[in-house]
């Protein structure tokens, strides 16, 4: 089974954060969650966004979410796949050089990894999606494109394999893209 890094920060989408944690340990892989300046047993506030006919999402508070990995102590090569979930914290994470090496070492290592939402946010910011079909947000279309990407506009429960990228809308898409992902560790 692989060791698989999630990487996140406060006002992290809930369901995008929660849901990979427990499922892919139930199928039997070990999931670290880190985030930068926080250490293990402290804890992340995380944010529930909803669809519910609006020109956008709407945000309501989420849980908290207690970290079991601190980012200071994570070398890439203690894991074998990289998962990132959407939310608010992308938006910042992505100004955080450490977290940025982190990605790019995850891709020149050529390991599995998996954004959802706004998670493809911290993929163009490392320059990892270049040429690669993405899935994301609607909202992140254009830095997948900046970013020399192709982005793909999916339905909201669908989610896209490019090579050993996996990448999905929304977190209404969590069976489709928990399910390629975890293909790819199996692998």
């Amino acid at each position: 089974m692989a060791n698989v890094l999630i990487i996140a920060g406060d006002f992290v989408e809930d369901y995008e954060l929660m849901v990979p944690f427990q499922a892919l340990q139930m199928v039997g892989h070990q999931v670290t969650v880190v985030c930068p300046n926080k250490i293990a047993g402290q804890t992340l506030k995380t944010a529930i966004h909803d669809f519910e006919g609006d020109q956008t999402y709407t945000e309501k508070p989420g849980h908290l979410f207690t970290l079991n990995g601190d980012f200071a102590k994570v070398n890439a090569s203690d894991f074998d796949a990289l998962l990132l979930p959407g939310g608010r914290a992308p938006e910042y994470l992505r100004l955080n050089p450490a977290v940025l090496d982190l990605i790019k070492v995850f891709a020149a290592q050529a390991k599995p990894m998996a954004a959802i939402c706004h998670g493809a946010q911290l993929l163009t910011a490392a320059d990892v999606v270049r040429g690669k079909r993405v899935s994301a947000y609607p909202a992140c279309a254009p830095e997948v494109r900046q970013a020399h990407g192709e982005y793909c506009d999916i339905a909201v429960t669908e989610a896209i394999t490019d090579g050993l990228l996996v990448t999905a809308p929304a977190w209404p898409a969590h069976p489709a893209w928990l399910a390629q992902f975890n293909q790819l560790l199996s692998v």
